[in-house]
């Protein structure tokens, strides 16, 4: 990710919500409506966020734990769409439901549990969706999801012992043959 931040493969900008607000305190969250615990996130300095990261083709993905399941599939089709995709990420008790209503965007989840908050999240789908794109992996081959992988994966040396045990490389990763080593990978 460093190195494809220097090379200018992806560009990263973070917007802050609360260099939206004229409050001196800068203060961004309110007590929810109809009661609960925690804390709110205001709509109106997340929509101002939005709207000064917006730029033409733009993808706005909110984050959600009741979102569509992110896959690397939805990473490759929407990194090829749209060169600026804008990440909605809340924390405390989430953003004012009223955000969804002002702009088109698409709830995302990264998996089936509640976090904090959305930057890991958020972190996760940079680093997926970055991969897609050329020149950020040294090699494009390196992307598993367009080859055969294994998650068993091995090098050298051939053996080592450990507390007296030995332990090999599978013999068929040694042999040379292409289309028995492709199978063996299928099969892990």
């Amino acid at each position: 990710m460093k190195r494809a931040l220097e090379d200018k493969k992806i560009k990263v900008s973070f917007y802050n919500p609360r260099d939206y607000v004229e409050n001196k305190w800068k203060r961004v969250d309110r007590p929810p409506y109809g009661g609960g615990p925690g804390l709110v996130i205001e709509a109106l300095p997340v929509i101002k966020a939005i709207q000064s990261a917006l730029k033409v083709k733009s993808k706005i993905i909110f984050l959600s734990p009741n979102g569509k399941q992110f896959t690397n599939q939805y990473a490759s089709q929407t990194a090829k769409k749209f060169n600026n995709i804008i990440i909605v990420c809340g924390r405390y008790e989430g953003i004012d439901a009223r955000v969804k209503k002002v702009f088109k965007m698409e709830e995302i989840s990264v998996g089936p549990f509640v976090l904090t908050g959305g930057e890991l999240p958020a972190m996760i789908i940079v680093d997926v969706m970055s991969r897609q794109i050329p020149g950020v992996l040294g090699n494009f081959d390196s992307i598993e999801e367009r080859r055969i992988s294994s998650s068993e994966v091995y090098t050298r040396p051939e053996v080592f012992t450990y507390k007296g045990k030995k332990y090999r490389v599978p013999k068929v990763l040694l042999s040379g043959h292409r289309a028995k080593i492709e199978e063996w990978k299928k099969n892990k």
